[in-house]
């Protein structure tokens, strides 16, 4: 069995537990022990597969095809693994496979309670994932919400349980606080901390380590009083303000120790940690001074998370050029009031339209296309994007009046994008949209062909919409071409324009992919043509 690191965190919501769970791991990794991470979300949904961005940020896409919480994309680039579905316990997961068991008479007619029943399920779903993965050393289980919510109970108990079966020295319990900092006063409060941590001590659980967040390091008198208040040795108390990168999160925390405590309360052998390649990983996102100017243009531009992975890919990928990209959100719905506006666009040195569904705004992304591709600025479209892409050079390039997606608009003359034919009969949204890693095949000799340096590719899917079969050969005569399909080569998966610096679009998610180490091809190539148009422009 691994040993277990359970976080928790509390006051708001926001806290940044992801980046927390990435560090403590990368802690780890980097002292060569075999980490994986579970994270549990107390909401009622199965999944994030339903949830608007706004209320949760992007549903992030596994391998598996398993649409899960936002976190997955910090744990998947800060520690380089590949994560499975069921690594997503949710409340309303645990709740179904009760009532499922108690349906079959799987409880022999007991009666059915949180306590042991629902407690019981959730321990079983940790330690399945414990058990699974040969060698592995550390599994950190990360809980979502705030302490005190009421959501949130059941899971509390669940890990009071597994520590009580556990030897001391097999688990630890890391607590993530938020410190105020009231701009009149001008001093760090810890009384919040104290009421939370006591409020966790009332359920049976005390915290081995705290980790303040906020926008300054912690104070001496403020960690004093965490250590007096919190019943914390001093060694156990850390500080993560706001950084440049998250990337350096991990670092910032050994500095002051982690990864020495960690070791220290698990009973493992005090290894010092060797951050030379990855500090240098570091200095690519922090050294240089060029600048290049690039819009996300969406209908969720008002939370910047609804695009984190997106945001994260464009990151890697200017590292990789040696240049800084400022991320720039822009409404498309401003377009479609006052077209005029859109010349404003021009001083971008690269456009994106990324991935979303329905039809607000979807007329102004189209605009966005079209000049993007009229005024030969980069541009990169993806899944919704890609569809936009097909629709804006049917209707301006290839004649067909009023196309569309059938999804806005079900009576099109011209639908050129239309439902995938599995998804005529579906009757449920969650889990039902063509998901997870999918092979692709590449044109030789395509632009697409030298940006992945092969001919074939596998990539994260999302959607229920895809290219109509019957438009393909009319879009191509017309010098639109489809440089990606999917292996049986009935669904096209990528579109180019060759006589422009780069506007290539994709149906699949390759920010998902996208490594800190290893950006994704279509980014990199994406951020190369921005560079160089912004050189030009200099």
């Amino acid at each position: 069995m691994p040993k277990y690191i359970f976080i928790c965190g509390a006051l708001i919501s926001g806290l940044g537990k992801g980046v927390v769970t990435s560090s403590i791991g990368k802690n780890l990794q980097i002292r060569g022990k075999k980490v994986n991470v579970i994270k549990i979300d107390p909401y009622l949904n199965i999944d994030a597969g339903t949830m608007n961005p706004y209320e949760h940020g992007e549903t992030y896409v596994t391998a598996d095809g398993s649409e899960i919480d936002v976190d997955f994309g910090h744990y998947e680039r800060m520690l380089n693994l590949e994560m499975k579905g069921d690594q997503n316990i949710t409340t309303g997961q645990v709740y179904q496979s009760v009532i499922d068991k108690e349906r079959r008479g799987d409880f022999l007619g007991k009666t059915v309670q949180v306590i042991p029943h629902i407690t019981d399920e959730i321990k079983r779903r940790i330690k399945s994932i414990g058990e699974r993965e040969p060698n592995l050393d550390v599994l950190i289980i990360e809980v979502g919400g705030t302490i005190g919510d009421i959501e949130s109970q059941p899971f509390l108990e669940a890990i009071r349980q597994v520590r009580r079966e556990m030897v001391s020295e097999d688990s630890l319990l890391v607590f993530l606080t938020y410190i105020l900092e009231p701009p009149n006063l001008k001093e760090q409060k810890t009384k919040p901390t104290q009421h939370a941590v006591r409020e966790l001590q009332s359920m049976g659980l005390s915290p081995d380590i705290i980790i303040s967040r906020g926008s300054h390091a912690l104070s001496d008198s403020a960690r004093e009083k965490i250590v007096m208040f919190c019943d914390v040795p001093a060694n156990a108390v850390f500080s993560l303000p706001d950084l440049d990168t998250v990337l350096e999160a991990p670092i910032y925390l050994d500095k002051q120790g982690l990864g020495s405590t960690l070791n220290l309360m698990l009973r493992y052998e005090d290894i010092a940690a060797d951050w030379l390649e990855y500090e240098r990983l570091i200095e690519r996102f922090t050294k240089t001074e060029n600048i290049v100017q690039i819009a996300i243009t969406g209908k969720y531009t008002e939370l910047a998370d609804s695009y984190i992975s997106v945001k994260e890919a464009i990151h890697h990928a200017a590292a990789h050029n040696n240049v800084h990209a400022v991320i720039n959100f822009v409404s498309t719905e401003e377009y479609e009031d006052n077209i005029e506006k859109i010349h404003e666009l021009n001083k971008f040195d690269g456009i994106l339209v990324p991935g979303g569904f329905g039809s607000r705004g979807a007329e102004g992304k189209i605009s966005v296309i079209k000049y993007a591709r009229e005024t030969k600025v980069p541009f990169l479209g993806i899944c919704y994007g890609f569809q936009l892409s097909v629709i804006e050079y049917a209707r301006n390039e290839s004649n067909l009046e009023k196309a569309n997606t059938s999804e806005v608009d079900p009576n099109s003359p011209h639908p050129v994008i239309d439902l995938l034919p599995e998804q005529k009969t579906v009757d449920e949204m969650g889990g039902t949209m063509r998901l997870g890693k999918h092979k692709i095949l590449i044109k030789t000799n395509s632009i697409l062909e030298g940006i992945y340096k092969d001919t074939e590719t596998g990539e994260r899917h999302r959607h229920r919409y895809e290219v109509n079969p019957e438009y393909i050969d009319i879009l191509e005569r017309k010098g639109l071409s489809f440089s990606g399909r999917s292996e049986d080569e009935t669904r096209m998966e990528a579109l180019e324009i060759k006589d422009h610096p780069y506007f290539i679009a994709t149906q699949f998610h390759p920010e998902f992919q996208s490594r800190p180490l290893k950006p994704s091809p279509p980014y990199f190539a994406f951020i190369k043509a921005a560079k160089q148009r912004s050189e030009q422009r200099t």
